[in-house]
């Protein structure tokens, strides 16, 4: 009939099936996965700067040693003694002096990766800006543009945020960036390749933490032996045997007191075992990984290990080629480069290598191997130890 399609159709039983729906993700049964802490910036630095000593004196080493390492300013021709440049880094802010300043570079740079510097235009006569401010990494976004490079920067506190554009001109940040491989606007820092070691080294000071709250080892076990074999106290026994131990046996105060045990108690000393150990190696080696990861010798952080007075000497130096002179050349080397742009005059920052003391038998053997090479020029041997050449003789006007 014409309204047959409205019947409903018999209903059609469908065989029972029982099945999640994550079925289909296999769960392999284990241990349970590694609690990793997050990697973030700001995790990171609280984790492994403000609660982790190791981390913290490795930063502090490195961004002091090379903030205070002595700078002079100098192009092709000549060497600077007094320039705006110069004046500008020595109080670059009213809140700043020239160390401050460098090191807060430095550690953003060791903590994150990235270091953001901001320009405060003013009116001199140079050009260059008025004052110069560290940004923290942690609060900086790097705003891409369509060919991928960056158009902007954005620094934002909790909901206020401030854009720097990139417009005519000298770019109103300088940003200066670790080496990443797998990214194309951020650096990779230090503090995120001793993440691992970090996380290690900070479950073996809690576990040590744990056993200092237990008198730092389980210093014994008393067991109760009954007249009748029986082994098990009493509730007022118990309860009175443990009252007695917290009163008169435990706590700095009780360290070292006798102890008076009645019928049937005996006392069974015990030791670290060789787990507990092994936690001390282990958290050890957790502080070597966290110092290489910054290129600091272990002994010069107090890491046990072969600490002889020629071992820390060769370590003191090895420091300063490796780790502390490159990190100051490539942030000097930025900074010139932006500070050009604003100024208009090619000047170039760098150390002065012979004011480091760390440095200085070297310098003299490499000052006297180049003193004796006659072969070489007078302006060849100034370029060699990183002098400017001399400046040419003027002619007289009649001549």
């Amino acid at each position: 009939m014409v309204f047959d399609f409205l019947k409903r159709a018999a209903p059609v039983e469908v065989p029972e099936q029982k099945a999640s729906a994550t079925g289909r993700v296999v769960a392999w049964p284990g241990a349970g996965r590694v609690a990793w802490s997050p990697r973030d910036t700001a995790s990171l630095t609280r984790a492994g700067f403000l609660g982790n000593p190791v981390g913290f004196r490795a930063v502090k080493l490195i961004a002091e040693t090379a903030a205070a390492l002595p700078l002079v300013l100098q192009d092709c021709q000549r060497r600077y003694e007094t320039h705006p440049l110069l004046e500008l880094v020595r109080r670059p802010n009213p809140g700043q002096g020239r160390a401050e300043m460098l090191e807060a570079i430095y550690g953003q740079l060791l903590l994150s990766g990235n270091a953001y510097v901001e320009a405060v235009p003013g009116l001199a006569a140079s050009g260059l800006p008025a004052e110069l401010h560290v940004l923290r990494s942690d609060r900086m976004n790097v705003i891409p543009g369509p060919d991928g490079w960056p158009v902007g920067w954005e620094y934002a506190v909790g909901a206020r945020k401030h854009r720097f554009a990139v417009q005519d001109g000298p770019p109103p940040i300088c940003h200066i960036r670790s080496f990443h491989p797998q990214d194309d606007h951020y650096g990779f820092s230090p503090m995120q390749a001793a993440a691992v070691a970090m996380d290690v080294h900070l479950s073996a000071t809690r576990w040590s933490k744990a056993l200092l709250d237990n008198a730092a080892r389980p210093s014994g076990a008393i067991v109760y032996r009954g007249a009748d074999g029986g082994s098990t106290l009493s509730a007022d026994q118990y309860d009175r045997l443990v009252s007695e131990m917290e009163s008169h046996h435990q706590g700095a105060r009780n360290a070292g007191r006798p102890m008076l045990l009645e019928g049937g108690l005996d006392w069974k000393p015990m030791g670290f075992s060789p787990s507990d150990m092994e936690f001390h190696k282990t958290k050890e080696a957790a502080a070597r990984e966290i110092a290489i990861a910054f290129g600091v010798p272990p002994m010069l952080l107090g890491i046990p290990g072969d600490a002889t007075y020629a071992n820390y000497q060769e370590a003191n130096r090895a420091f300063f080629r490796l780790t502390v002179l490159p990190l100051v050349g490539k942030v000097t080397a930025a900074l010139s480069h932006w500070l050009s742009q604003w100024g208009g005059e090619a000047a170039e920052l760098r150390a002065d290598l012979d004011q480091v003391p760390a440095l200085a038998v070297e310098r003299d053997q490499q000052w006297a191997r180049v003193g004796a090479a006659d072969f070489l020029t007078p302006a060849e041997k100034r370029a060699i130890l990183g002098l400017p050449a001399l400046p040419e003789p003027t002619l007289p006007e009649d001549a």
